[in-house]
C-alpha cells in the first residue's frame, strides 16, 4: 500500500479514565497494516521537572494545560505530518519526571493522538482531521483511574483520592469537558462502546483504501 501524501491525524480526548486510550489502541489493533498507523499519547509530553525535588513534583497540577510541554508536542506532530521521524519523550509516573530515554517514532499514514487536553490547544486542533471526545460518567472514570494508579503508577489510595478531589475533577470541568464542543464525534462510555469503535475503525480503513485506489 502506498503512503498518503498527507497523514491523517485523529485526536481522541476525554477525562482521565474515560476510555480514550482503549479506543485508540482498539483502532490501531484492528488496522491490519500497522505500519500505516502510529499512536502518540499526550501523557508522554508532561514537562521535565529535573530541577524540582520529589516533594515539589508531587504538588504539580498534572491536569492543568501548563503541565504539558505543548510546544514540543505540536512541533513533533508537525514533523510527522512532514514525514519526519521523531524522538518521542517518555514520562516516568513513579518519579513524576521525564525519562532520559526516548522512543523513536517513524511517520505513518494514520496518526492517533490521545490525551486529556489534546483539543484544548488551537494550534494542535488545527493539525487534526478527525476530533473525537469520549464521554464517560464521572464515577466510572474515577474508579478506572483509581485502579490504574494503584496498579500501574505506584500511588497510594489516599494520594489518588486527594489528587482527584483537588485537581482532577475541577480541571476536568474547567478545561477538558468544554473541549467537547470541538469534537466531530462524541463517543459515550469509552472502550465499552464496540459500535463506535467499529465505526471509527471502518472510517480509518476507508481512508487507507481510498489512498490505495488513487495510487493504482
Amino acid at each position: 500500500m502506498s503512503k498518503l501524501k498527507q497523514p491523517v491525524i485523529i485526536g481522541i480526548t476525554g477525562g482521565s479514565g474515560s476510555g480514550k486510550t482503549t479506543i485508540a489502541h482498539e483502532i490501531a489493533a484492528q488496522i491490519h497494516d500497522n505500519d500505516h498507523v502510529i499512536m502518540i499519547t499526550q501523557d508522554a509530553y508532561y514537562r521535565a521537572n529535573d530541577a524540582m525535588p520529589m516533594s515539589a513534583r508531587q504538588q504539580i497540577n498534572y491536569d492543568h494545560p501548563d503541565a504539558f510541554d505543548t510546544p514540543l508536542l505540536v512541533h513533533q506532530i508537525d514533523q510527522l505530518v512532514h514525514r519526519q521521524a521523531i524522538e518521542m519523550p517518555i514520562y516516568d509516573f513513579t518519579k513524576h519526571n521525564r525519562s532520559n530515554q526516548t522512543i523513536h517514532v517513524d511517520p505513518a499514514d494514520i496518526i492517533i493522538l490521545e490525551g486529556i487536553l489534546v483539543l484544548a490547544n488551537e494550534e494542535l486542533r488545527n493539525l487534526m482531521d478527525i476530533k473525537i471526545y469520549v464521554d464517560t460518567d464521572d464515577d466510572i472514570r474515577f474508579i478506572r483511574r483509581l485502579t490504574r494508579d494503584l496498579k500501574e503508577r505506584g500511588r497510594s489510595l489516599d494520594s489518588v483520592i486527594k489528587q482527584y478531589l483537588a485537581t482532577v475533577k475541577p480541571m476536568y470541568h474547567q478545561f477538558i469537558e468544554p473541549t467537547k464542543r470541538y469534537a466531530d464525534i462524541i463517543v459515550p462510555e469509552g472502550g465499552a462502546n464496540n459500535v463506535a469503535i467499529d465505526m471509527l475503525t471502518t472510517k480509518v480503513r476507508s481512508i487507507l483504501d481510498h489512498n490505495q485506489d488513487e495510487d493504482n
